[in-house]
């Protein structure tokens, strides 16, 4: 049985779950210090195989935190990334709240 005392931080409980996610937490970091990335860049910066970034990509994407423009580069597609507005919002509210959590540890 956990007590309040064991209980996690209550700033924890106002958490981005989609920010929160090691994935996406990675990617939002990584745009949030360039104008744009693109995605074959992004692949190795971070790591995840191309299905993965894709499918994260979209989630951000679909909350508006990322903007993904593609592009005609010859016979390839090109496809750029961007934080947005409400992107760089949600990765700056995520940080203030994790140092409160922190610092609410025992």
């Amino acid at each position: 049985m956990v007590t309040p005392e064991e209980r996690p931080a209550p700033a924890a409980e106002g958490l981005d779950r989609l920010v929160h996610e090691p994935a996406r937490l990675t990617l939002l970091a990584t745009l949030s210090v360039l104008d744009y990335a693109d995605f074959v860049y992004l692949m190795n910066a971070t790591g995840l195989t191309r299905g993965n970034l894709s499918s994260h990509m979209s989630k951000l994407e679909a909350a508006g935190y990322i903007r993904v423009k593609k592009s005609l580069q010859g016979k390839t597609t090109r496809t750029r990334l961007s934080l947005t507005s409400a992107g760089r919002k949600a990765l700056s509210e995520y940080r203030e709240l994790m140092q409160r959590v922190l610092e609410e540890l025992p």
